[in-house]
Parts: structure tokens; C-alpha cells; sequence
């Protein structure tokens, strides 16, 4: 790809430039997970992929799981 050392410290911009990307990072994982939500949206209401997009109510304890 380009020889850099990573205690060069470039910047997120001059690296895509250098290696010819034209997305950010932000917008391709948007783009995904829009694209995922669309599957999931179409898929019919008994199927296993439906049951991720439900909320959970309530709040986690905090901390470690106790061991059991």
C-alpha cells in the first residue's frame, strides 16, 4: 500500500488521499448499517433477525457479572 511509520502521525485525511479513498470512515459504516436495517425491515415478523430490533427496557446492573 504507502510506507508509513505509524510515529509519523498523519492525519485521517492525508491517508486517504494518499491510498486514493474518497469515503470517511463515519460514512461507510453508515451506509452499512443503513443497508443491514433495510434487510431487516423486509424480513417477516417470526424470523430470528426481527428480534434484533426490539429495545429491552429496564437498566443493567453495573459492574462485573457475579460468577455463578
Amino acid at each position: 500500500m504507502c510506507v508509513l511509520c505509524q510515529i509519523d502521525r498523519y492525519s485521517s485525511v492525508v491517508l486517504r488521499n494518499r491510498l486514493g479513498l474518497k469515503e470517511d470512515i463515519n460514512s461507510v459504516i453508515q451506509q452499512n448499517r443503513l443497508r443491514w436495517h433495510g434487510h431487516v425491515l423486509r424480513e417477516d415478523e417470526g424470523d430470528w433477525v426481527r428480534c434484533l430490533a426490539y429495545e429491552i427496557e429496564g437498566i443493567r446492573p453495573r459492574g462485573r457479572p457475579k460468577k455463578t
